[in-house]
């Protein structure tokens, strides 16, 4: 190959006045992505101020929809807002940890002695199938102050969670599976576990009149993933039926409630609304001089849709 003596004599000129930059190959400069919005803002997290300043985060800690609400809300999610609880704070705990759980086979029975304790939570769920059961509040030989009879279609898409009233022990908690053989589900009672009664009642928010016989109905949106319902009296027996509804007459979880004594035995669940168009009615099954009072709130409120489940 021969070398043109004009071109040699430039390039050396320019290597010694120029410097040797003048022909290097500079790699490009790594530039930072900005993002228009920050995280917290496009999560609806944030202040709304528009375009992300210097300080504004750029990670997005995507959580997959399996694991964005396994049995509590993922921590530092953008997907998922933190619970709203509308009167009661944190009242229900997730006890699948702390306790012990039991499989109640199809027409079989399980107790729960509970002597000093003042109230206990009961959780039930299963393995996608349906859940018909019994719980009754035991009391001395023959006395039952309390009975809740639930129907509900899928107890893994809706697990069950209730806190009973337990004053004045020794008492003791009766689970009645009345589904057949082939429908058992998970059961796990805590003590101690839920709010007060009188707490509940002095947190509860909205608390609006249903007389005997009468019908309230409480529709909610798509973004609450759960709802929660207190009923209670002056004193004077409960009878009720609460129902959560999907569409026209689509039954999703029914249940029926009896207490003795409204005020000292308040009933107080947390009810599961995965999806759309989720209507919770409650029916006053008690005669016209038995009026009670209701409450019903959403007690989380999530991003996605999908955000639903207790474990």
């Amino acid at each position: 190959m021969k070398i043109d003596s004009k071109i040699l004599a430039f390039s050396i000129f320019h290597l010694n006045v120029l410097g040797g930059s003048a022909f290097s190959i500079q790699p490009p400069q790594k530039t930072t992505f900005q993002p228009l919005y920050s995280a917290s803002y496009l999560s609806g997290l944030g202040d709304e101020e528009g375009p992300a300043g210097e300080n504004s985060s750029t990670e997005l800690n995507v959580v997959p929809a399996s694991d964005s609400f396994s049995g509590q809300q993922a921590s530092g999610s953008p997907l998922a807002k933190e619970p709203e609880t509308n009167g009661l704070l944190h009242p229900v705990k997730n006890i699948w940890e702390s306790s012990d759980s039991i499989i109640v086979q199809g027409g079989s029975l399980r107790t729960w002695s509970t002597p000093t304790a003042e109230r206990i939570q009961l959780s039930m769920t299963s393995e996608g199938r349906p859940m018909n059961a019994n719980i009754e509040l035991w009391q001395g030989p023959d006395n039952t102050p309390s009975k809740i009879t639930v129907y509900i279609e899928d107890g893994s898409l809706r697990p069950f969670n209730v806190v009973v009233e337990t004053p004045r022990g020794p008492n003791s908690i009766a689970l009645y599976n009345t589904g057949q053989l082939e429908f058992p589900f998970e059961a796990c009672v805590e003590p101690d576990a839920g709010p007060k009664a009188s707490e509940a009642i002095a947190l509860a928010k909205d608390l609006k009149v249903v007389q005997g016989g009468a019908l309230k109905t409480f529709p909610f949106e798509s973004a609450v993933g759960s709802v929660q319902v207190l009923l209670r009296t002056d004193g004077r027996p409960l009878n009720a039926r609460i129902e959560l509804l999907q569409g026209p007459n689509n039954q999703k979880q029914v249940m029926d409630i009896y207490t003795e004594d409204g005020m000292e035995r308040p009933f107080f669940a947390v009810v599961e609304t995965p999806g759309s168009g989720n209507v919770i009615r409650i029916l006053n099954t008690a005669p016209m001089e038995y009026p009670m009072m209701a409450s019903c709130l959403p007690y989380v409120v999530a991003a996605e849709e999908s955000l639903s489940g207790w474990r």
